[in-house]
């Protein structure tokens, strides 16, 4: 049977402003910030383990199952997230997940006026850094900005960030990766 794409769009956004109230309601923006963080976590573990993946989605086990699953292999989550979670389990709806992630980062950039930058670098970030990047960011956003910074040592040196499905990727590897392909570019243009 199709899905009307309406009704699934209206029910990301129900099971987005529920989890995004109720965890507003108990604990502002770092509360909701965290929600925010673990869905991604729980988004991440269900895509990589089969068999979380196959038994969350599949028919082979009751609504009622589906969601004692969730209640007990993220019983570490927030309490709220873990409800909302369990009763998409329970309504065959949990493949909305990432979905809801999206639709509750709206919900932080529009009710909150705030944003989440993901900055990652070769080397933690200083102070002086930290407070040019995020000031930045605020002009060029126009909203309120929480840095999420992360290190990986094999961009080599550089900055990659990203924030509302955009990416800036400054990093020497990527840098080295496109030098690579406009060279490779030149050459097999040459040999014609």
């Amino acid at each position: 049977m199709p899905t009307n794409r309406l009704v699934v769009k209206e029910e990301v956004a129900t099971y987005a402003d529920a989890l995004f109230e109720a965890v507003r309601s108990a604990g502002g923006l770092d509360r909701v910030l965290s929600v925010r963080y673990q869905m991604e976590e729980i988004i991440a573990i269900v895509n990589a383990d089969m068999n979380v993946s196959v038994a969350l989605k599949g028919a082979d086990y009751a609504p009622e199952q589906r969601a004692q699953l969730i209640r007990g292999t993220f019983a570490d989550a927030d309490e709220v997230l873990v409800d909302v979670m369990a009763v998409m389990a329970e309504r065959g709806d949990i493949t909305l997940l990432p979905r809801v992630y999206e639709a509750y980062g709206r919900l932080l950039a529009d009710k909150l006026n705030t944003v989440v930058v993901d900055v990652t670098t070769v080397v933690p970030l200083d102070d002086e850094l930290r407070s040019t990047i995020k000031q930045k960011a605020e002009t060029d956003l126009g909203k309120d900005v929480v840095l999420r910074e992360t290190i990986d040592e094999s961009i080599l040196g550089g900055i990659i960030m990203s924030t509302e499905g955009k990416r800036i990727d400054a990093s020497v590897i990527s840098q080295l990766n496109h030098a690579r392909f406009v060279l490779e570019e030149t050459t097999d243009g040459g040999e014609s």
